[in-house]
């Protein structure tokens, strides 16, 4: 049996689910695609060969098994509801909303129409963070009290803030600023510059201390994603050791310092084999393998292609991926953080509706 899916909205982010489809095309097909106009679905046909509509009526007598909303903020919420009301499971791009009020509509009528919706929050099934959150479930690193991440940004660092801290629900104290500066433009989605053009580099800085103690230390500047002169960074502390970004330094048990690497494995360096990345490892163990061995998609495409593995076993079992819980709470604390490194002052996150 193949999985019908109707994918609402057909931007950027839309294209990675249509390639992520093409790969596990024993599992998953696309029944339509459903946008806004009427225009812009025969637009969408024709560049796609995926029939498409601009009517919700259409889409619904396609009979999908699940909707992928990959829409606007602003609108998601209107279409998460309308899914809601035809009992129509959703996997929901991040984030679901621009504002608590809106967090808080969406659990609200979740619960009223018992609502099936899963977040398309996939940093936590990439490569390096799977491979961390092993070696922090190992215990060899005891319990981890700080997080300090310069990597990603907003509602997707929270996300794994809360993962490697194993933070649930509990509240936070913020502090924070941001700040701007000039930088050399080198890429961005669009490709690679090289007119030395200097443009403004938006940096936030944020402390968020939970209720428990723990830590996140929060650094992102909107050039980490593509420029190569800005690196990224992580440290994740623990009682007894830490990580620095692929360093593991730890007390074994003779209660004596050691440092370890992780060591990626990706084919086709060096070799005529096509490019895929492998595996990770550590200690002569494999702490992460490629659950696509031999797709050349890199490790965001993997773990949006590993989404879809989890919607499906959602489907079958209830077992969530990534829950409406989760993705709420994730874009509540990014939007307290926002807001204290705008404003400059101390804020203090509160109990929501679904915490």
């Amino acid at each position: 049996m193949k999985y019908k899916i109707l994918l609402v909205g057909c931007g950027w982010r839309s294209q990675i689910y249509r390639r992520a489809v093409a790969n596990l095309s024993n599992e998953f097909e696309f029944c339509g695609i459903l946008m806004h106009s009427e225009q812009r679905a025969e637009e969408i046909t024709k560049e796609t060969g995926i029939r498409a509509t601009g009517s919700f009526d259409t889409a619904l007598s396609w009979q999908p098994d699940f909707a992928i909303l990959c829409i606007s903020r602003a609108a998601t919420k209107e279409w998460l509801v309308r899914f809601m009301e035809h009992q129509i499971p959703v996997l929901c791009e991040t984030p679901p909303a621009n504002t608590v009020a809106e967090l808080n509509e969406i659990w609200k009528e979740n619960v009223r129409l018992n609502g099936k919706v899963q977040v398309a929050e996939q940093y936590f099934l990439q490569p390096y963070y799977h491979a961390v959150q092993t070696v922090i479930d190992s215990g060899i690193l005891g319990e981890i009290l700080s997080v300090n991440m310069s990597a990603i940004h907003g509602y997707h660092a929270m996300s794994i803030f809360r993962k490697f801290l194993g933070i649930g629900f509990e509240n936070c104290t913020i502090t924070g600023n941001r700040y701007e500066f000039p930088v050399t433009k080198t890429r961005n989605r669009a490709g690679w510059h090289e007119s030395g053009e200097v443009i403004t580099a938006r940096r936030d800085r944020a402390d968020m201390v939970f209720e428990n103690g723990k830590v996140a230390f929060f650094d992102f500047d909107g050039e980490h994603y593509f420029s190569p002169i800005r690196s990224r960074r992580w440290n994740v502390q623990g009682v007894r050791g830490e990580i620095q970004n692929d360093v593991i330094c730890y007390m074994n048990e003779k209660n004596k310092p050691v440092t370890e690497k992780m060591y990626r494995e990706d084919d086709g360096i060096n070799n005529i084999d096509g490019w895929s990345h492998m595996y990770i490892s550590f200690k002569g163990e494999r702490i992460y393998e490629n659950p696509f061995p031999g797709l050349r998609i890199n490790d965001d495409e993997i773990a949006v292609t590993d989404l879809l593995v989890g919607m499906k076993k959602y489907l079958e079992t209830g077992e969530d991926i990534y829950s409406l819980r989760d993705g709420l709470q994730d874009a509540y604390l990014d939007l307290m953080r926002e807001e204290a490194v705008i404003s400059g002052k101390v804020i203090r996150t509160t109990d929501q509706s679904w915490t």
